[in-house]
């Protein structure tokens, strides 16, 4: 059984982070679905910490869990969201916290998983102190961006904050203006803002960085893009476009959705462009996520290139086995 002085303390909360095509959702399952063989085994809620599975009919694109995966584990945060609305990193700490709250209410372990590194790191540390939005200066850029359009904002913000538009994808009207709005505000880059470098003190965190080889996680990115292809990516965005999609659209922002709006895919060449370009801006995503994660205060980077799904389970299991003071 799990120490009652664990259930006394703070809330835990376990943090697998890892970018796509690493193993998070075996490992999730391995560990606390339904048919797992682990000691957690039903004892697990999981929370997902990526920021377009939120969105509705974005299936194949964002690798969502299957239908069968989330029978054998319940899943939170995935298909909240209708392509038209804005849902924030605030958006998504607010709404996990208050996940984690009652996952452990109903005395399940919440675990949040995900490969937005921007959003696992600010679940941990809490957010940049940038000024709170102001409605004037807001409407402002908005005006601004129907008269000349997101192509004109998006090149003012890189002679301003170019660090800040070099994250950002040129059609994200959202984060484009939130960033011209800070400048404004403040007469500072958006990216100067220092990122927290301390644990919030609202849980007890457990936080695992899955890492693989550089060179296998790419292959394995490029299987996984081939793979969204056969099983009918073209046909899921070419339904979201019939449906009213536009590339301006926060959904339309994510990686195998917005390189659709790009590129002409008429043809069975376009469609090849279209596959290359998002096996190139899912490596260099992939890539980048890291970089939010480099200094996590006690977290554990578990090395699993060399390892089966089984023997990185067991890995994870003695970890929370140790966490929760299981007698």
């Amino acid at each position: 059984m799990i120490n009652e002085n664990v259930v006394n303390a703070k809330i835990p909360v376990v943090v697998v982070f890892a970018p796509t095509a690493t193993g998070k959702t075996a490992l999730a399952l391995n560990l606390f679905g339904k048919s797992s063989l682990s000691f957690f085994k039903g004892r697990g809620e999981l929370i997902s910490a990526d920021s377009m599975q939120v969105y509705k009919g974005l299936d194949i694109g964002t690798a969502k869990p299957s239908l069968k995966e989330k029978n054998l584990l319940k899943h939170h945060l995935v298909d909240i969201c209708d392509c038209k609305t804005q849902f924030t990193v605030a958006d998504f700490i607010s709404s996990a916290d208050e996940l984690c709250k009652n996952i452990w209410s109903r005395k399940k372990i919440p675990i949040v998983a995900g490969g937005t590194g921007f959003y696992i790191r600010s679940f941990l540390l809490g957010l940049p102190q940038t000024p709170e939005s102001n409605a004037v200066i807001r409407n402002q850029l908005k005006n601004e961006c129907i008269e000349k359009g997101i192509e004109y904002m998006y090149c003012e913000l890189k002679k301003v904050d170019s660090v800040s538009a070099d994250k950002i994808n040129k059609n994200d009207e959202y984060r484009i203006l939130r960033a011209l709005e800070v400048f404004r505000l403040t007469g500072k880059p958006r990216s100067s803002f220092p990122l927290e470098n301390k644990l919030r003190d609202s849980f007890d965190f457990l936080t695992i960085i899955l890492e693989r080889n550089r060179e296998e996680l790419f292959k394995r990115i490029n299987e996984r893009v081939d793979k969204m292809f056969e099983m009918g990516l073209q046909t899921e965005v070419e339904q979201l476009i019939k449906n009213g999609a536009t590339s301006d659209m926060p959904g339309m922002q994510a990686i195998g959705y917005r390189e659709w709006f790009e590129n002409d895919f008429s043809t069975s060449e376009g469609i090849e462009l279209i596959k290359k370009q998002i096996q190139k801006d899912s490596r260099k995503y992939a890539k980048k996520q890291y970089t939010y994660m480099k200094d996590i205060p006690h977290a554990i980077r578990i090395h699993i290139d060399s390892e089966s799904e089984d023997e990185i389970a067991c890995k994870v299991e003695q970890l929370l086995l140790k966490k929760f003071s299981v007698e």
